[in-house]
Parts: structure tokens; sequence; C-alpha cells
């Protein structure tokens, strides 16, 4: 199954489904979910990085138990906006689990999604501790956020 964008994703989800969005990095995926309108992304939660049947397992599972009925998955383009091998893996992975879910793909450019959200985190003062649990889906949800607000209006 291929990717597709945004305005084609929200056109193929049935009434009132959410959105889930991904942040794959090397040892965590931030998980982030829309709200059934699809306005609002908020974070989910973290799964950490395995096997990819185990973790679209895992993903799937939550698709069924919030009513998801699409995936989003972060692109990290390089800073020219190139597609460069980060991009590639990035690609690569959603794919499989989206063929591995049976789940419709979009793929957002996800560029500094993980440091604008570090940089809100040290201005609101939040503890490096803190910090490292919640960053992925902060991520995840501030890369679902900026593609919900582009699409808006195109499904």
């Amino acid at each position: 199954m291929p990717a597709i964008n945004m305005r084609d994703l929200r056109a193929v989800l049935p009434r009132h489904a959410r959105l889930i969005g991904l942040d794959p990095g090397a040892r965590m995926i931030g998980l982030a979910l829309s709200d059934v309108s699809l306005l609002l992304a908020s974070p989910y939660g973290a799964i950490p990085r395995g096997k990819l049947s185990a973790n679209a397992a895992e993903i799937a599972a939550i698709a069924r138990k919030e009513g998801a009925g699409g995936l989003v998955a972060g692109l990290p383009l390089s800073m020219d906006g190139s597609f460069g091998p980060a991009a590639q893996a990035a690609k690569d992975w959603a794919l499989a689990v989206a063929a591995a879910t049976g789940l419709p793909l979009a793929l957002w450019d996800e560029r500094l999604s993980s440091a604008a959200v570090n940089r809100m985190m040290i201005e609101a003062d939040v503890t490096r501790a803190r910090r490292a649990r919640a960053v992925d889906a902060a991520a995840a949800a501030y890369m679902l956020q900026a593609a919900l607000d582009a699409s808006a209006g195109e499904g």
C-alpha cells in the first residue's frame, strides 16, 4: 500500500475515524492521536522501537481501541528539503507498518519537530527527566497537528 497525501487520507477515512501520528526514532516511536473531527492532535505515548511485526501489532491494537482509520508518519527530510538516507529509512518503515496494519498512510515533513518540542518544554521549565519521557509523544503530536492544519478543509 503506497503512501497517499493528506487530502486523500482524509477522503478515505471512515466518518469519525481518528488519525494516529507516528514519530519513529532510533529507540522510541512517538504516538499522537487526533480527535474525531481531525482538528486537534494530542500526545498519546511512546513505544520502544523493536521488531517491525511487534510494533505494527501494537499500533494496530491502538488503532482498534481508539477508532483510528489512518496513519501519519513523520518524514525527516534534510534541512534543504532533500530526501536523504534518514527519510528513506523512515519511509520504508512507515510503508511496512501501514502494510502490516492495513491502515492508509500519509507521510509528513517533520523537520525540527523534536527540536521545537524540546525548546517549548525548556521554556516551560520542564525538567530534563520529564522532557525525556514526553518528547517522543509531543513531537508526534506536533507533526500530526501540522499535517491536520495544512490539510484542514480539504477532506
